[in-house]
């Protein structure tokens, strides 16, 4: 049965109505408009308004829902949402959640791009991307400070951080290599000292006990489309390989296997399955293979694609459009009339395949991952893995800050306005909480008014 009907009975008696599709529509389009503020943001806004204020679902519910998606790859709080539209209106409102989610960011981010590769040379735009990387750089280790802080209980944590640092850093180890290996190392401990993994894990949002009733409440059963069935388990998962198949089929056929859509296609389909610990995570991934790989983009603008990523609703893995776009723009796969189709097909290519594997982790695997919650054999590599994430985040700062610094290469001078900016962006984080976008924001504004007065 429906989750309108389980709920009809409850909703009578606390006065409240089944959502419907129209109002849920309109709720999640809201949303992806003003989801700022990164995960924990995004999450928090997601709590006020369904469990707070609009009561669709209750304080248990939400955060059994909440656990869940934290241990899955991907963006959680868009794959919450995926999962509470899912639980009230079936896939359609799945689908319908977290494609509301990122979409709006999608085509701002389209058009941010464009206007970075038309006008990033005037004064005023390069000044602007001048002041935002000291910025973006001081935000990259306070990720890792606030990653650590809840990842890093103890020795063998700190020494998983410190051994991932060193790979990717000194031996340049590629990111998967560092996951499995993290993974393989928590599968160990978890088996046989269970003691150094216990403890480690992120802690659950801290919101204050529900003091009313909810549409989807504590005592709603299971919806029917809910409850595990093997058959639609697999058909589901038969649509989600033959859509996954199809596209890059379709991108192999037109453009070979070479090819710079299909290639996008592959990787990201790739850097979708590893983004345990949040965008963050995968960034260092991102940049091995976009910058140093296949050479897609310059280090300076995979900085540039970050800082635009910060300022925009939607997760902070929708940088990843950036990417797209600039590599799709200068790789010219539409010709050199069409830049501007090229750069939004490439970009369309990469957010279809890093969202993908969220949908079917939600629509497939929820009563299937949900069981295993609590199990330490289960979350012991999960654990370890975010504990190595803090050591490669901190080389990826330690890159961004090589970059700021030194634009020149170490045989340049330092840049003291820069390390300047750098200092006071990391001192409004760490010491006064200022909001990322703030940060951005004053840094870009001091660098544009510094090269507008120059």
């Amino acid at each position: 049965m429906k989750i309108e009907a389980a709920a009809d009975t409850h909703s009578e008696t606390a006065g409240l109505k089944p959502v419907s599709r129209r109002e849920a529509f309109l709720f999640w389009l809201k949303l992806g408009f003003i989801s700022f503020g990164g995960p924990a943001g995004q999450i928090a806004i997601l709590h006020q308004e369904l469990v707070e204020r609009r009561r669709w679902i209750s304080e248990s519910r939400f955060l059994h829902a909440l656990n869940y998606c934290m241990v899955l790859p991907g963006p959680e709080a868009m794959q919450l949402a995926t999962y509470i539209g899912w639980l009230m209106h079936r896939s359609w409102g799945g689908i319908v959640a977290g494609t509301l989610f990122f979409l709006p960011s999608l085509l701002i981010l389209i058009l941010l791009a464009w206007i970075y590769m038309v006008y990033g040379h005037l004064p005023a735009v390069a000044g602007l991307l001048y002041g935002v990387k000291p910025a973006v750089t001081a935000i990259v280790g306070f990720a890792a400070y606030r990653i650590g802080s809840r990842a890093l209980k103890n020795g063998a944590m700190w020494l998983l951080a410190a051994a991932s640092f060193t790979a990717i850093f000194f031996f340049r180890l590629p990111f998967p290599m560092i996951v499995l290996m993290a993974a393989l190392v928590g599968a160990i401990l978890g088996r046989w000292a269970p003691r150094w993994i216990v403890g480690s894990e992120a802690q659950t949002p801290d919101y204050s006990p529900e003091s009313s009733s909810a549409i989807i409440h504590d005592t709603t059963p299971v919806p029917e489309h809910a409850t595990y069935r093997g058959s639609r388990i697999f058909w589901k998962i038969m649509i989600g390989l033959l859509l996954w198949a199809g596209v890059l089929g379709a991108l192999w056929v037109q453009w070979g296997w070479s090819g710079l859509l299909t290639q996008m296609g592959w990787f990201f389909t790739k850097s979708a399955l590893l983004t345990f610990g949040g965008a963050y995570a995968v960034l260092p991934y991102v940049y091995q293979a976009a910058v140093e790989h296949f050479h897609w983009l310059t280090p300076a603008q995979m900085i540039d694609g970050l800082a635009l990523g910060e300022t925009t609703p939607g997760p902070l893995i929708m940088m990843v459009v950036f990417v797209g776009f600039v590599a799709g723009w200068t790789g010219q796969v539409l010709g050199p009339d069409h830049l501007f189709l090229s750069g939004a097909l490439a970009a369309g290519v990469v957010t279809f395949f890093t969202f993908l594997p969220s949908f079917l982790f939600i629509l497939v695997g929820g009563p299937l991952i949900e069981s295993t919650h609590g199990n330490l054999k289960f979350t012991a590599p999960l654990k370890a893995v975010t504990a190595a994430v803090v050591g490669v985040i901190l080389n990826l700062a330690v890159f961004f800050g090589f970059h700021t610094l030194w634009p020149e290469g170490l045989q340049g001078r330092l840049d003291a306005v820069a390390l300047s900016l750098m200092g006071a962006a990391t001192l409004a984080l760490f010491r006064y909480k200022v909001g990322v976008i703030y940060v951005i924001g004053m840094s870009g504004l001091i660098g544009v008014l510094g090269r507008l007065l120059a």
